[in-house]
């Protein structure tokens, strides 16, 4: 099978989101947010609903008003995944939701208002173990800043990070993390490496409005790699126009590619040329559609023809290599010959009863460890 990652992290002070711990020794978690009106408590409920059936971890919500603020309450009761309120300017926000379990607020001490206010709300998450999000973004920095280096820059991000992270401090309030985002690749990657120097909190990952779900993508696999493969980083958020569940499964798609979590089926296929002995890509997007519900960590490789076919299938869980027939491999050995005729159904059988039996494995090192 392939190999673990061989990346060092970055140790950082563990806080817990909820029951999900982030920062030291814990896996990376996968974030997203809702795009639904907070007050739509139905909708709002649906799409964190969905995210949780994708994996998310952790899911923010926005908070804008008092309103709102009640909505979450009700929201909170209906869902799993620990919830983060997204909240500015107003700190009686912040007390109220606190009041109404929230898992983690995500505010930036400087614009919640004077130190008696900033206190308030520290006081009331120190009162009920609630972690703080300070989220720095190149597109709202302090006017003072903005003056100071002309334009947004890495370090402008970072100056404004310290500051926030002063008021906190002050307090002497330890339990945060921070995000200095930017949409700017270079620039975000730049600010990040920064302040992993500068703290021992942990890092909230994300290129802001990185884009649609293409091109966002590609950005956000840029930059958080480049950040990822330096061991710096504790939790992610993938910022896509598009379904918010698409962030869940770009995010954990970029943690398995470098061996940082391992969750659901971590496919290896060709592209497909005149050598295929079947129809590759056909065959990739019915398997992807169709064994979206798995979640155990499961290597499966989709080889056209018998060039490289072979030589995949044998380092993984479930291999198929087009040939005369297509052959499977199950665990680096021959295992069963498929015609075309039902490839696609008889390769989800033999995957769904390759997982299951995975997980009776898995089940019986944990007995015997």
């Amino acid at each position: 099978m392939h190999t673990q990652s061989l990346i060092k992290r970055r140790l950082s002070r563990k806080i817990y989101v909820g029951s999900v711990a982030v920062g030291g020794d814990a896996p990376i978690s996968v974030q997203s947010m809702t795009n639904t009106d907070t007050c739509d408590v139905d909708a709002t409920v649906a799409q964190i609903l969905r995210l949780e059936q994708a994996g998310a971890d952790i899911v923010r919500v926005s908070v804008p008003d008092m309103e709102a603020a009640e909505a979450f309450g009700r929201i909170k009761k209906q869902v799993h995944a620990p919830l983060v309120a997204d909240i500015h300017f107003d700190h009686r926000i912040a007390l109220r939701v606190a009041e109404l379990g929230v898992d983690c607020l995500r505010i930036n001490p400087g614009n919640i208002g004077n130190e008696a206010r900033v206190k308030a709300v520290v006081d009331a998450a120190r009162d009920r173990g609630i972690p703080i999000r300070i989220g720095v973004n190149a597109g709202s920095l302090e006017k003072d800043l903005q003056k100071k280096y002309g334009e947004p820059t890495a370090e402008a991000l970072v100056e404004s990070a310290l500051r926030h992270v002063e008021h906190l401090d002050r307090l002497n309030y330890p339990d945060f993390k921070v995000s200095v985002k930017a949409s700017d690749v270079f620039m975000a990657v730049a600010a990040y490496r920064q302040l992993a120097q500068a703290i021992e909190q942990p890092l909230h990952l994300g290129i802001t409005e990185a884009g649609g779900l293409r091109s966002g993508t590609v950005k956000s696999a840029v930059g958080l790699g480049m950040l990822l493969a330096e061991g710096i980083g504790d939790t992610i958020r993938v910022s896509l126009a598009a379904d918010p569940v698409e962030e869940i499964k770009v995010g954990f798609d970029i943690l398995k590619s470098l061996k940082l979590r391992s969750r659901g089926i971590n496919f290896i296929a060709c592209p497909s040329c005149s050598r295929q002995n079947f129809d590759v890509v056909k065959t990739m997007n019915e398997l992807e559609e169709r064994l979206e519900d798995l979640l155990v960590p499961l290597d499966v490789a989709v080889i056209g023809c018998v060039v490289n076919g072979p030589g995949e299938a044998k380092e993984v869980h479930l291999g198929l290599t087009g040939g005369s027939p297509n052959l499977v491999y199950i665990d680096g050995k021959p295992a069963q010959k498929l015609s075309n005729e039902n490839l696609v159904d008889e390769l989800e059988t033999l995957i769904r009863k390759r997982a299951s039996d995975k997980i009776a494995e898995d089940a019986a090192l944990i007995v015997r460890s």
